[in-house]
């Protein structure tokens, strides 16, 4: 990883925070974007003593035009990309019965238009590079969790999308890796939206049980390294993916059940 260009977007914080750290160790050229500018400034001066080359970029990638920005910013300074890292991302915990459109909406925005824009705009550098395009996914693209409806959605569509990505650029040197970590202990569910839009606050599980956000960066690191496809990080994880394939209508029972024992579950 030494001198390659890495982007980390939704950098400021969690799983893009600590890829960002994992990756100064490396001695990678960092790119961090975010909205959270200050969030973004703290972390900047926390790795100068790294001695790497840093570009700290304001974005929000909900907007083509700011993730546009960020590949431009990218280019000018250091006139290459060779690692992309889709990492920004909301959750949502509400039926969807009871949730406003407009949540539905922001998650798509966020997790999968915001992949789609820089995706597209970082391609040609990449192929350039025979680089690697990563995607945080989540099991809940692999299987559709209640309660979570627009959150599952996006995640769907975003490995949809980079599978297509993988199988049109095979003969190109193109690298892309769906990474599907499970439950972790990042800020992600805290600011989860309820179904008013609000965000929910503490977190509903037990966070201390949970994966580390550093332990999620180290396992992707390790897969964009080994040029692997995707990765789904627990046991659980696998389990759920592989049952569901022979047994999907059992396993909607038991998502259900266990994902009702969450406390204040919006169902049961």
């Amino acid at each position: 990883m030494k001198d390659k260009v890495v982007i980390i977007t939704g950098a400021s914080s969690g799983i893009g925070k600590a890829l960002a750290e994992k990756f100064a160790e490396l001695h990678a050229n960092l790119v961090l974007a975010s909205r959270n500018l200050s969030a973004l400034e703290m972390l900047a001066e926390k790795l100068q003593d790294r001695k790497i080359n840093l570009l700290i970029v304001k974005t929000d990638v909900c907007k083509e035009s700011d993730c546009k920005e960020l590949i431009d910013r990218t280019v000018k300074r250091f006139g290459r990309i060779d690692i992309l890292v889709n990492n920004a991302g909301i959750s949502m915990r509400a039926l969807f019965e009871n949730t406003d459109l407009t949540v539905i909406k922001q998650l798509m925005d966020v997790n999968f238009w915001g992949t789609v824009y820089c995706t597209k705009y970082a391609l040609p550098y990449l192929l350039t590079e025979k680089g690697s395009v990563v995607g945080v996914s989540s099991i809940a693209g692999y299987k559709g969790l209640p309660g979570r409806s627009g959150y599952s959605a996006s995640k769907f569509a975003i490995q949809g999308f980079l599978e297509v990505l993988r199988i049109e650029n095979m003969s190109r040197g193109l690298h892309v890796l769906i990474a599907c970590p499970g439950f972790t202990a990042s800020n992600i569910r805290n600011t989860a939206l309820a179904g008013d839009g609000s965000q929910q606050g503490e977190s509903p599980r037990d966070e201390s049980s949970m994966m580390t956000a550093e332990k999620v960066a180290d396992k992707i690191i390790t897969a964009i390294q080994k040029k692997k496809h995707r990765i789904i990080m627990t046991s659980q994880g696998k389990l759920t993916v592989l049952l569901n394939k022979f047994f999907p209508k059992w396993m909607d029972r038991i998502v259900y059940n266990h994902m009702a024992k969450e406390p204040n579950s919006p169902f049961k």
